[in-house]
């Protein structure tokens, strides 16, 4: 193998495919990036077994070949040298790499033992918008939960149906969901699966990186079989298993009829309900809402003995009758903090029921409350 390339390309190859590297003490060989360089292309390949990343990068082939090298020598190598071509060479068990006056070489170990990452087929695509994807997966997995004795509910639910891709997460304290237009299509109209969150969160760490000079793609196409998913833009592709499990009927735990509408100033709650909270109970984190139609006004208030009190009272539009709810405020945050609207809709039954937070109608966040 030999090959010619900018050091930007190799770092942007680097940069999305390592973070997934030196986990694994069992298979040591997965610490390893693998380099291939076949028909025609380069690229760069890291996998844990149940998720892989492969990026694509530009470069002059002398001779194709495969070879594995340790992530994170080659990362602190790479991007240490100066944005010039580099020359990667491997010569007797060793990636040689020249660059302008820098040389170095990498002991490594053959491409033959590293774990093949799976081919998804392209029978089944869906494309959305790339931005909007980003902020949906990011205005979800925050509410997925981290009990792996339930599995179902540690993965991102991905439903396809009459046009939409609708993303949700809960971890039965609270659920959001966020609905996305497909912008093109190729294959059955309903799906239902779930993600794993690991996936998604790297899938939004490469997103939201400097990965070079490659990104240009404005969609992100989503393929799909029977027991993986992969997502592919730009020169990088994200393969990954599903979780197989029967997600719960979400729909049924969101409420339909409420006693109180209210709308606010997003920014403006937001700051009430920290101030609030920093005289919420240790432990418990309740804030408490009371919503006065008369007044015209949502007081947020925390008591605690050790500390203190707060009371704030903030303006708004409620129709309804009065109402109130106790609420865990950390909770209460993650959902005002990815709502994209200057005004917030809250939507209450009762004290004890769950509680509805929106900003347009494609996101929807549902809180639990704390009982009195």
């Amino acid at each position: 193998m030999k090959i010619i390339a900018l050091q930007k390309n190799l770092k942007q190859g680097v940069f999305v495919t390592s973070y997934l590297t030196g986990k694994s003490a069992n298979l040591p060989i997965l610490n390893n990036i693998m380099i291939q360089v076949i028909k025609g292309e380069i690229k760069l390949l890291a996998t844990d077994l149940e998720l892989g990343v492969t990026n694509t990068i530009r470069g002059k082939i002398d001779k194709e070949g495969s070879f594995t090298v340790d992530a994170k020598i080659l990362s602190n190598y790479i991007n240490l040298l100066p944005n010039q071509k580099v020359e990667l060479e491997v010569k007797d068990g060793n990636l040689v790499i020249e660059s302008d006056n820098y040389k170095t070489k990498i002991k490594g170990e053959s491409a033959e033992e590293y774990p093949l990452i799976p081919e998804v087929a392209k029978e089944y695509v869906y494309e959305v918008e790339i931005e909007d994807f980003k902020k949906a997966v990011a205005s979800i997995v925050f509410a997925v939960s981290n009990d792996e004795n339930r599995l179902a509910l540690s993965g991102v639910l991905f439903n396809i149906e009459e046009g939409k891709l609708f993303l949700v997460g809960t971890d039965s304290y609270r659920l959001g969901e966020k609905s996305l237009t497909i912008t093109k299509t190729k294959g059955d109209e309903e799906r239902s699966l779930i993600v794993p969150t690991k996936t998604l969160q790297e899938l939004l760490r490469i997103i939201s990186g400097d990965y070079g000079d490659d990104r240009s793609d404005k969609t992100i196409k989503i393929y799909l079989n029977e027991n993986q998913i992969a997502f592919s833009f730009d020169s990088v592709e994200i393969v990954s298993r599903l979780i197989d499990e029967q997600y719960p009927d979400y729909r049924q735990i969101i409420p339909t009829n409420f006693k109180t509408t209210v709308s606010a100033p997003r920014e403006e709650l937001l700051r009430a309900v920290k101030a609030a909270a920093i005289f919420s109970k240790t432990g418990i984190n309740d804030v408490v809402l009371d919503f006065l139609k008369d007044r015209q006004e949502i007081v947020v208030s925390a008591t605690s003995g050790a500390s203190g009190e707060s009371i704030i009272n903030l303006g708004a539009k409620i129709t309804g009758s009065d109402n109130s709810i106790t609420i865990n405020y950390k909770y209460l945050l993650d959902g005002l903090n990815h709502i994209d609207n200057d005004q917030v809709s809250v939507q209450i039954v009762d004290a004890n029921s769950p509680c509805l937070f929106k900003g347009s109608e494609d996101y929807v966040y549902v809180v639990m409350p704390i009982k009195r």
